[in-house]
């Protein structure tokens, strides 16, 4: 097929089958973080980019860490997992800001499906404007005046405050 977009995917064919790749895709973070540290990464990339993170993290690791890389088309969301045997601020360097800014390059998101936690709220602005993050937190503080909903999960503090 010409101009193919997906090489390697599978679609679920029936409630059963689907479970099982639940299973199997729940799977992966647990099995990864038995094998050491693992750098987690929920990242919006338009489709035609989608796998090409892992490998270009994969060439700039080496052999020191184990890239793994799965998510869902409908979405255009990868989860980019790093796995290393132990959390090393060296690896970590060559992972970030690397990671936001090529995802940011590739007009993706730094953020996806869950919202962007504590460690990376600050980090929205490789994805989103000044503008943008300040209308988002007008939202927030509208629709949820006490900050109960969807807890643990931030606008970057210099914006909110």
């Amino acid at each position: 097929m010409e101009n193919e977009l997906v090489s390697d995917g599978v679609l679920a064919q029936d409630i059963s089958q689907a479970s099982t790749f639940w299973r199997l895709r729940e799977g992966i973070s647990e099995a990864l973080m038995k094998a050491g540290a693992v750098y987690k990464y929920d990242l919006s990339i338009p489709v035609e980019n989608l796998y090409n993170l892992v490998e270009e993290m994969r060439s700039r690791l080496g052999d020191a860490a184990n890239v793994i890389g799965y998510g869902h088309l409908g979405d255009s969301n990868l989860h980019l997992n790093v796995s290393v045997p132990q959390y090393d601020d060296k690896i970590l360097s060559q992972i970030e800001p690397f990671v936001y800014e090529w995802t940011s390059k590739h007009r993706g998101s730094i953020s996806a499906e869950h919202g962007v936690g504590l460690m990376k709220a600050n980090e929205i602005f490789y994805s989103q404007s000044r503008e943008t993050v300040q209308m988002m937190t007008s939202i927030k503080n509208l629709m949820d005046p006490n900050h109960i909903l969807n807890p643990y999960k931030v606008l970057p503090h210099s914006i909110t405050s």
